[in-house]
């Protein structure tokens, strides 16, 4: 092919210009290449703007079909009005796409003008070549005009998916007021129920309020009339009764006194008559926070440490004797238990048995009942211990440590190591120490659990007894009976 010269003809004379109401969507020759039979072949482009328009309008309508069925009128109503939209948006691009193919079509109706003047001037084989030219842009118009085909047919089915999504849009909104409708209709029609069930009920209840009222002061009138009876006869007779009770259990400790009296210096009697001495006597006074030693009173008395010793309790001088577990040494301190209770010890020497026994029985402090009065209006109280024994061994340390007792448990601890922590149990005992020594009276026993036992010294004698009575009673209020071994009974 040759090549065509920017000046042709007449020497002098310039190609035609192009007008310039002509506008190119580039600015340069878009790229052809003829195939067989003088086809043109456009050069494939790539489609940087993602899938097709069909391809878009059939996947939406695929998802609409799908989250028909569980989609809320609401939101198909919302989903069609996003459709239409986009719907008019491809519209839009529709109209641009005609009105550049209108370009198009001016373009090459101007240029195949100009290849006709120009055919008109050529001669020989450059003519040839206009004359292809010619026959390309022609090719050219015939494309163009499929694609407008295709345009047009898009655009119709563009509309017509716009014209169904505005028909189904005006379609969800009407549903969605008919639905607001007949929801407003429902709620209107609950509030009236509720209004003339709330006017029933309140004439019912002004009826029946008369009837009630006069019912109620009826009533009140009998439970006040009761009361006045109850106040009036019930407590007379429980009070006599009381009375009664104590002046019986008064008298009943007066004979046995006496009686145990005369026991007393009839045995001293009899003891004078035969001669036989006094070996043994019992020291110390007869209450709650002393201390009772054995002491012999005879040169032919056989030594403490060589005798048995066995303590009881009994309730009078004449009951029957009760063992105190672990009470075998010569000095026994009581504790709260003992109050009211005689004491009697045995002393077995040389095969001889001898009892000793208290003049009359233990008797509470003065000062304990207001100490432990103190003591409750608290829930919780810390008491400064030393351990004396540990599991039945003798504790090295001295040092001291904090005996809590609480409404629920009993904790002994130093600082921030925990020695023992027990709610109370059955498996829990708490008593008086009863291994002797001289600070008997200050020492209790605890077995936290079985296998964990403690001997503690308590700074003073009001202290081991309060706390004695202070976990009892924490202990009765959880039905747990807190005492020494078999002291349960006497509780």
């Amino acid at each position: 092919m040759t090549r065509i010269s920017p000046q042709f003809g007449d020497e002098g004379e310039g190609v035609w210009s192009v007008s310039s109401d002509v506008s190119f969507q580039s600015n340069r020759f878009p790229k052809y290449r003829l195939g067989p039979d003088n086809q043109i072949l456009e050069g494939v482009k790539e489609d940087k703007k993602g899938p097709p328009l069909k391809e878009v309008v059939a996947e939406e309508i695929n998802q609409l079909s799908e989250q028909h069925k569980r989609l809320s009128v609401r939101d198909l109503a919302s989903k069609f009005d996003k459709n239409l939209a986009a719907a008019a948006k491809l519209s839009e691009e529709a109209k641009l796409r005609e009105s550049a193919s209108l370009e198009g079509h001016v373009l090459l109706k101007k240029l195949r003008d100009a290849l006709e003047c120009l055919k008109g001037r050529l001669a020989g084989r450059n003519k040839d070549d206009v004359e292809k030219a010619i026959s390309m842009v022609e090719a050219l118009a015939v494309k163009l005009t499929q694609k407008e085909g295709e345009l047009i047919q898009e655009k119709f089915e563009v509309k017509k998916l716009v014209n169904f999504l505005k028909q189904a849009s005006e379609d969800a909104k009407k549903l969605v007021n008919q639905e607001k409708s007949f929801a407003c209709a429902e709620i209107e029609s609950a509030r009236a129920v509720v209004q003339r069930i709330g006017e029933a009920l309140e004439e019912q209840e002004r009826n029946q309020s008369s009837g009630k009222q006069q019912e109620l002061e009826e009533l009140i009138e009998e439970v006040q009339e009761a009361r006045r009876i109850k106040l009036k006869h019930q407590p007379t007779k429980v009070m006599d009764m009381e009375h009664e009770l104590r002046e019986l259990r008064l008298q009943i400790r007066e004979k046995c006194t006496i009686s145990v009296n005369l026991q007393n210096e009839l045995l001293m009697m009899k003891k004078v008559d035969e001669n036989i001495p006094r070996l043994y006597e019992l020291n110390g006074s007869e209450t709650l926070g002393s201390i009772l030693r054995i002491q012999p009173c005879s040169d032919k008395a056989t030594e403490l440490a060589k005798c048995s010793v066995q303590w009881y309790r009994l309730l009078s001088q004449c009951s029957r004797r009760e063992p105190i577990l672990g009470a075998n040494k010569c000095v026994y301190a009581p504790e709260p238990i003992d109050v009211g209770r005689v004491l009697q010890v045995d002393i077995v020497a040389n095969g001889q048995k001898m009892s000793l026994t208290t003049h009359g029985t233990i008797a509470q402090d003065v000062d304990l009942g207001g100490y432990v009065e103190t003591l409750l209006r608290k829930p919780n109280h810390d008491f400064s211990v030393v351990i004396s024994q540990m599991n039945g061994r003798n504790y090295s340390s001295r040092s001291a440590h904090l005996f809590h007792i609480g409404k629920t448990r009993i904790k002994l601890s130093r600082g921030w190591i925990t020695k023992a922590r027990e709610s109370y149990s059955k498996s829990m005992q708490l008593c008086g120490f009863r291994g002797g020594g001289n600070l008997a009276g200050k020492s209790l026993f605890w077995q936290a659990r079985k296998g964990q036992s403690f001997v503690l010294v308590f700074e003073s004698e009001r202290e081991r007894n309060g706390v004695l009575i202070l976990a009892r009673k924490y202990a009765l209020d959880c039905n747990v009976l807190l005492a020494g071994p078999d002291d349960d009974a006497l509780l």
